[in-house]
């Protein structure tokens, strides 16, 4: 006898209606989970895993899902939803602030930020965070990350100022070749309309944001918010002093920075000391 499909919990979370409104578009087209495993190249495990929302969407899924079942882009909006639950629950609330910024400025100290991260860089990261996750653990968290890009690649995307330590662009994550290309996208986006990257010296020293990292985000609707981040934690920050007293000392972080022009031209010199070694002539 057949172990009964277990019961969903759409109202829990946009994560668990996008896995019953899976199961219900399935049902209705009379297809088995197997079945649509073959048609849409996924394990039937790794699909049954998202009904249940024991596992979260990957990127390119919800397109396939609304070209298989006819759906005009039903599963792509709920995606825009459920992604964010991706991430956990201390995040969750400065990732809803930052897909409502009109303009961000990040401070970098150790890492690229995460809106700016290729997807070896990010894998690598997190990889090297939790070395014992299973490689679908992994997966679902470089989704998620990259799924942050997406304004930035959209109609109206926010401004983005970034000022990154020198140690960013020297600190090699995912091999020579991932590092390289995490550089050149940097290079891509170092002065357009809406982004600009500094760095700042190894020669200037200590400064009032030395530390983690630091976002700050200006909402449509004028207010600024801080967000400070450690290693193992995040904060949101809205007291009005706090946040302007952030604020001041980014800008005079932006001050001491190199001009983009003179930034890229360190991150092409940082390109050739990632460079991958030549093995030895026979």
């Amino acid at each position: 006898m057949a172990a009964r499909p277990r019961e969903l919990t759409p109202d829990r979370s946009a994560r668990h209606l996008y896995g019953a409104e899976l199961r219900r578009h399935r049902e209705a087209a009379g297809m088995s989970l197997a079945r649509l495993a073959e048609v849409l190249n996924y394990s039937k495990t790794y699909l049954g895993n998202i009904e249940t929302a024991d596992r979260m969407t990957p990127r390119d899924l919800s397109p396939k899902l609304d070209a298989a079942f006819d759906t005009d882009g039903h599963f792509v909006r709920l995606y825009a939803l459920a992604k964010r639950e991706a991430h956990p629950d201390k995040y969750r609330r400065y990732m809803d602030l930052e897909a409502e910024a009109v303009d961000i400025r990040h401070y970098a100290g150790h890492l690229v930020p995460g809106v700016l991260q290729t997807e070896a860089y990010a894998r690598a990261l997190l990889r090297a965070g939790d070395p014992d996750a299973s490689h679908e653990v992994i997966e679902e968290k470089v989704a998620a990350r990259l799924g942050r890009q997406e304004r930035l690649r959209g109609d109206q995307p926010p401004r983005l100022s970034v000022v990154m330590e020198e140690a960013v662009i020297r600190r090699p994550v995912g091999g020579p070749t991932g590092m390289r290309e995490q550089l050149a996208a940097l290079l891509s986006l170092m002065d357009t309309a809406t982004t600009m990257i500094q760095i700042l010296p190894f020669a200037h020293g200590p400064h009032g944001l030395l530390g983690g990292s630091q976002d700050l985000l200006l909402l449509r609707d004028g207010t600024r918010i801080a967000y400070s981040e450690g290693s193992n934690s995040g904060v949101v920050i809205e007291d009005h002093e706090d946040v302007d007293r952030r604020w001041r000392a980014y800008d005079r972080l932006r001050a001491y920075a190199l001009r983009p022009r003179d930034s890229a031209a360190l991150i092409r010199s940082a390109m050739e000391d990632h460079a991958p070694c030549e093995p030895p002539s026979t």
